[in-house]
């Protein structure tokens, strides 16, 4: 495996399963696959679980581990071509790439979207450019549209907790006091798509995300008629992908606080269980008494993020 974004990358998912949870039963079982490699980890942006996550995962498999915050301590990086360098920005990503591969094996990249330029967000200009000049396999920390260690994690959770075959699975949309990026419910939808499940998407009408990740998800605009039976309900806020509006794209153009989940949303469902990637703020996307309850599985969601990286990076290590 060269590259990890989509979940087409992880191949079978069956199989991919069955890896997460050999290496969650033995996480030390592949150490010596990474000795004498390196991981660089780029992050054009703040992290938490992803950059411990994947820290952990690289060292678990025996590698050395670099991380570069591009923010602080690094030259501030130019990204458009063509650009008269006058400004702030004293080097640009195009040599600073090629450099950054000369002093690893595989790197991570986290490059949010800019939530102005839908073109330019859905290109997936950053990640691409690393994919072709840092000669290096590259995966997806979390992009302008895609957080696939995310979603990887959050299907080894759902497998992990249900309690019946075929699970119904909702996203559901919630308010935010912040313009947020699609990529998550993009992975999560994509993700759910691919899995043996029952996927409902929903949402205030307008917010319809790409349809090259809603897939064959059903679209439900009423939020209580989506949870009715179901067995996880996955909240995340996002700012509107501008499908149906190319002019609203990046724009919050509902605050509607009925979406919050909290326990009278959580009793339309099947004892559903409560998911979320985190962070989250609490009263906005769901209530307190939510997300502490013996339902909410929040936290091995994110323990699971060690376990979906480390499949991963083992691939691309047994792919060197």
């Amino acid at each position: 495996m060269k590259s990890f974004i989509n979940v087409q990358d992880i191949g079978p998912l069956e199989k991919a399963m069955a890896e997460a949870f050999e290496i969650k039963n033995d996480r030390f079982k592949y150490q010596h696959l990474g000795k004498n490699k390196t991981l660089m980890m780029i992050f054009f942006n703040n992290s938490l679980r992803t950059r411990l996550s994947t820290q952990k995962a690289a060292m678990n498999l025996g590698m050395n581990v670099i991380v570069l915050d591009v923010n602080a301590g690094a030259w501030k990086l130019e990204t458009e071509r063509g650009v008269i360098m006058d400004g702030d920005k004293s080097e640009h990503l195009l040599e600073a790439i090629p450099v950054m591969g000369c002093y690893c094996d595989m790197i991570g990249v986290r490059s949010f979207a800019g939530l102005t330029d839908r073109e330019y967000d859905y290109a997936e200009t950053v990640l691409n450019q690393f994919i072709k000049y840092s000669g290096k396999p590259v995966f997806a920390m979390e992009t302008a549209t895609v957080h696939p260690l995310q979603a990887f994690a959050d299907l080894i959770t759902i497998e992990e907790h249900k309690t019946v075959e075929r699970p119904k699975v909702v996203l559901t949309w919630a308010p935010h006091c912040r313009a947020l990026p699609q990529a998550v419910p993009n992975s999560f939808a994509q993700w759910m798509n691919a899995a043996d499940v029952d996927f409902v998407i929903t949402h205030p009408e307008g917010y319809e995300l790409d349809p090259k990740f809603v897939g064959n998800a059903i679209v439900e605009y009423d939020q209580k008629k989506a949870f009715e039976g179901a067995h996880f309900i996955y909240a995340k806020n996002w700012s509107n992908p501008g499908v149906t509006n190319p002019a609203d794209y990046g724009k919050i153009t509902s605050k509607d606080m009925s979406w919050t989940v909290d326990t009278e949303h959580m009793s339309w469902t099947d004892n559903g269980k409560f998911m979320h990637c985190l962070p989250v703020r609490r009263g906005l996307i769901v209530t307190d008494d939510v997300i502490e309850s013996p339902n909410s599985i929040v936290i091995p969601e994110a323990a699971n993020r060690e376990i979906s990286c480390s499949v991963v990076i083992k691939r691309m290590l047994e792919a060197l």
